[in-house]
């Protein structure tokens, strides 16, 4: 662990997040949310244009040479904390993060057009995948047409273009097709907010945006890049539901005096908060070490995937049940909390895998 890097944010970080912190605020309302699971449409159109476009975050991590803001992985993380605190339905982590990531390592335009926000791209790959060996191939015939299954992508409904992993002799090549060329099918999911989908392409014309020499190593890339801002996300829901469930607390009475000031419950809620302050740190800090592309990245990311994602799902779980009856009805967002952090909890792996990698990293058998 590097004993110098800052986990605070900041000036220019803190600006970011007020910026993305006012404009979700303002348009990112729960009562909207909820409307997700009465259509198998995705609600991120609306939302994605002013902060993604607008605000430029489409290209946040594409370096301003390629059409991006130049922005490191601690912008990223503060974005992804934002978007976890109102469960927003944009595909900054599928688009801005893991598809960029993987463009990026090609020398198409595609890169240019994912920053500037005129195209979201999704990577052909399941939400719980963890690593490349597990990502699905398919299949390429002497025409150069694409076919192949696959199932419980995220980001798919949203996108406009999809990348498909290629086996060649030489490694794995990318190719980039419309989603105009695939069958997609929207699957009914636990987290209808990040809806999945099924995609089906039968001899779909695609065309190559990364090399197979450089394909491995960019879907490595990618895969570590977004699971560690997958943790900032969690991190993001578990500090909305601690806010939440204080707020009411103090508000809530029960025999003459506020429910807050009960022992049990301050105990409850201390546990909580320290909870919620050691996982920021840990992913803050698996963010910093990706911004300085530190030797420590793997370990850092795999210790903040394995402690956030439980995090999430704990804090989300007690602000349900110290919410009372309310927090047990759709009119309150608690449950959509509780639902992002539960399909998060086993996006882009476990906790159990993380923990068997981060064994593997510091040597325990």
């Amino acid at each position: 662990m590097n004993e110098d890097t800052q986990l605070l944010d900041t000036d220019i970080e803190s600006a970011l997040r007020e910026v993305v912190r006012g404009l979700l605020a303002d348009r990112c309302d729960p009562a909207l949310l909820v409307r997700a699971y009465d259509s198998e449409h995705t609600l991120a159109g609306d939302l994605w244009k002013p902060l993604g476009t607008e605000l430029g975050l489409a290209g946040l991590l594409v370096p301003e040479s390629r059409g991006g803001a130049g922005g490191s992985a601690r912008d990223a993380a503060v974005v992804c904390e934002e978007i976890g605190r109102f469960v927003a339905p944009v595909p900054f982590l599928t688009s801005s993060v893991l598809a960029a990531t993987v463009a990026l390592a090609g020398e198409s335009d595609l890169v240019a057009q994912i920053a500037g926000g005129h195209t979201v791209a999704a990577l052909l790959t399941p939400l719980s995948t963890t690593s490349i060996a597990r990502i699905p191939a398919v299949h390429i015939d002497e025409a150069q047409r694409l076919s192949g299954r696959i199932t419980s992508v995220a980001g798919a409904l949203e996108a406009d273009t999809l990348l498909a992993v290629v086996p060649r002799a030489q490694g794995l090549e990318i190719h980039a097709l419309d989603a105009s060329d695939a069958h997609i099918e929207p699957v009914v999911s636990l987290d209808m907010t990040r809806p999945l989908a099924d995609i089906e392409i039968e001899d779909a014309p695609g065309r190559v945006v990364v090399s197979a020499s450089a394909g491995e190593t960019a879907l490595r890339a990618a895969l570590r890049t977004a699971t560690a801002m997958l943790a900032c996300e969690q991190v993001g829901i578990a500090a909305q539901c601690l806010d939440m469930t204080v707020n009411y607390v103090k508000l809530r009475r029960q025999f003459g005096r506020a429910v807050g000031g009960f022992q049990a419950l301050k105990h409850r809620l201390a546990d909580l908060y320290v909870e919620v302050e050691t996982a920021r740190a840990a992913a803050r800090y698996a963010a910093a070490t990706l911004a300085a592309a530190d030797p420590d990245t793997e370990t850092a990311t795999a210790l903040a995937a394995a402690y956030c994602s439980q995090v999430a799902v704990h804090v989300a779980e007690e602000a349900v049940q110290l919410h009372g009856g309310i927090g047990m009805t759709w009119e309150h967002p608690a449950h959509l909390y509780l639902k992002r952090a539960k399909a998060d909890q086993i996006a882009l792996g476990t906790p159990a895998h993380h923990r068997e990698r981060l064994a593997d990293l510091v040597g325990i058998d």
